[in-house]
Order: structure tokens, then C-alpha cells, then sequence
């Protein structure tokens, strides 16, 4: 399993939506439940965010790669989900 790093902020609504998401699609694809995600709220740890090339949250890093930036749709979500288990 690939690992999984995820910067958000805690007061936005998209970043509220991808944990809304990650839990359902959990809840609904038993192959996604041991994936651990790396949380890293980036006005709490804005040294270590400093060091990522992102703009906007939410922003998924599998693997060191930038693999999402921005809101996110669930079923973008199922398919960022599915390249951690690949």
C-alpha cells in the first residue's frame, strides 16, 4: 500500500467534504478500510507544508507525487483511493 498524504485546513468546506467522503467510501469498499492517510493541517504545520508545491486544499500526495489538489468529487475520491491499494 502506497502512502498517502493529505494537507487541509480545518475550516474548509472542501476539505470537510474529501473526510466526508474518505469515511463513506470506507464504509462502502472494505479494500479501502487499512488505508492510513497522513493528516496534515497546514496553518498548524506550516513548516512541513512549506516544503509540498501545492496552492489549494484539500491536496493528496500518494507516494510523493501530488495527485490531487483542490475540492474533490467522490468518485474522484474512490478512483485517488484505489491508486493507494493498486
Amino acid at each position: 500500500m502506497k502512502p498517502v498524504k493529505l494537507f487541509y485546513q480545518e475550516r474548509c468546506p472542501f476539505c470537510k467534504k474529501a473526510l466526508r467522503y474518505i469515511e463513506e467510501l470506507k464504509e462502502e469498499h472494505p479494500e479501502f478500510r487499512p488505508i492510513e492517510i497522513e493528516m496534515i493541517e497546514e496553518t498548524q504545520q506550516s513548516e512541513l507544508a512549506d516544503q509540498y508545491d501545492y496552492y489549494y486544499v484539500p491536496t493528496f500526495y500518494v507516494d510523493g507525487v501530488k495527485v490531487h489538489e483542490a475540492g474533490i468529487f467522490k468518485n474522484e475520491m474512490e478512483a485517488l483511493l484505489r491508486k493507494v491499494i493498486e
